[in-house]
């Protein structure tokens, strides 16, 4: 027997110092709710839980830059809607000033609301806005890649698709002006013509200051269509050109094409970031919608009957333009709802994953708390008996 090291009383005090231990990160874990509170606690799950936190918050903030996004587009087809409503009145008094029951004075009257209204169009297009981000006046426009921008030559009338303009036994004369420069001079450029019947001609112009180049062709019935390098161009007005018509010539129309530009291969449009990690983005640009770019010019007027027959159909395009740039942001919408979706899916299951990682299982951490709380009893009452058996020594001297 020793009393100078009580064997038995360090047994019990180290175990009793393990479980009281235990009996903490128990504690720590039903307050915290975690499994793992601190890396020790299960270092790989931390770093696979970390990357998981991560992305869930991207996910949840990219769900907030969709919502937004549908909220910016939402905003400019609110601008469209109403311009949309301006060309249907525009389109009425039209109408109106196309029959001769009209006299000159009641003509001058319908053309001054319809300058109002194209000015109301010019004004909705430069102020509809989003976070101070103009969405109607073309600065947010998609540019094309490598393709011509046509521009007005400014005649008298003008007509925005070709495609839609019928000649009967006519020859048309095409005629296309110099090439001025922009980011692709050195190369050539052609435009073709094609009719309804099949006939087909071609425009060269090969460098900048090149003189203009025409050509005549006899369309005989049918419809002119237009192509550039091979793409058709159903309507100019996408081009930000015009199509001139109403001078006769040996008995045809006459299109007239203004100067050729080269068109940018740089992109304008917004980058919507939609995902949780980089270069997750879609992009969408916003049409211009100023009256000049929807073909509703200066000229388009309704002061007499043959300017009011013409306005006509030129309200019609432009509606068409208008409703097609609406359809477009609707398709982005969509797509964005269900993008919405799609990442609202993804942030639950990885949350869920996240969760079987690192939250704790409250039910399994109580019965380990309970067995270390009777383990705790049971060995502070054992220690309280090892620190008496040296007394039993007292026993030897008397």
């Amino acid at each position: 027997m020793r009393i100078y090291h009580n064997m038995e009383a360090l047994n019990a005090w180290r175990t009793l110092n393990t479980v009281k231990g235990e009996m903490g990160k128990s504690l720590e874990k039903l307050s915290s709710g975690l499994r793992i509170n601190r890396a020790a606690d299960d270092a790989a799950g931390l770093a696979i839980s970390e990357k998981m936190r991560n992305q869930i918050k991207g996910l949840d903030t990219a769900v907030r830059n969709a919502q937004d996004a549908i909220s910016m587009i939402q905003t400019a087809e609110g601008g469209m809607d109403e311009i949309h409503s301006i060309l249907k009145r525009m389109r009425e008094l039209a109408v109106q000033s196309s029959t001769d029951t009209n006299t000159d004075a009641d003509r001058v009257q319908l053309q001054n609301e319809f300058t109002e209204l194209r000015d109301e169009i010019n004004r909705i297009a430069k102020t509809t806005q989003f976070n101070t981000k103009n969405l109607l006046d073309g600065s947010l426009k998609e540019t094309r890649d490598a393709e011509a921008k046509l521009v007005s030559p400014g005649s008298a009338h003008f007509s925005t698709s070709l495609e839609s303009t019928t000649y009967t036994d006519a020859n048309i004369i095409i005629e296309v002006g110099q090439f001025s420069g922009g980011a692709s001079s050195d190369i050539d450029i052609k435009l073709t013509i094609i009719t309804a019947g099949g006939k087909s001609t071609s425009l060269v112009t090969s460098a900048a200051g090149k003189a203009a180049n025409s050509v005549v062709l006899n369309v005989g019935a049918g419809s002119v269509k237009i192509s550039w390098d091979g793409n058709q161009l159903a309507d100019i007005s996408d081009y930000g050109g015009t199509l001139a018509s109403g001078t006769k010539v040996d008995g045809g129309a006459v299109a007239v094409f203004g100067a050729v530009t080269a068109g940018s291969s740089g992109v304008n449009p917004l980058n919507y970031h939609i995902g949780a990690n980089e270069g997750q983005v879609i992009n969408l640009g916003f049409e211009s919608m100023k009256a000049d770019d929807i073909g509703i010019t200066s000229v388009v007027k309704i002061d007499s009957q043959s300017n009011a027959e013409f306005a006509i159909s030129a309200i019609d395009a432009a509606v068409y333009k208008v409703s097609a740039f609406r359809s477009k942001l609707g398709a982005a919408q969509n797509r964005l709802e269900h993008t919405i979706k799609n990442l609202g899916v993804a942030s639950e299951n990885l949350t869920a994953a996240e969760s079987r990682i690192r939250d704790a299982d409250m039910a399994k951490v109580m019965a380990d708390y309970t067995r270390q709380q009777i383990l705790m009893q049971s060995g502070t009452a054992m220690l309280s008996q090892a620190n008496q058996l040296p007394q039993q020594v007292l026993q030897l001297l008397r």
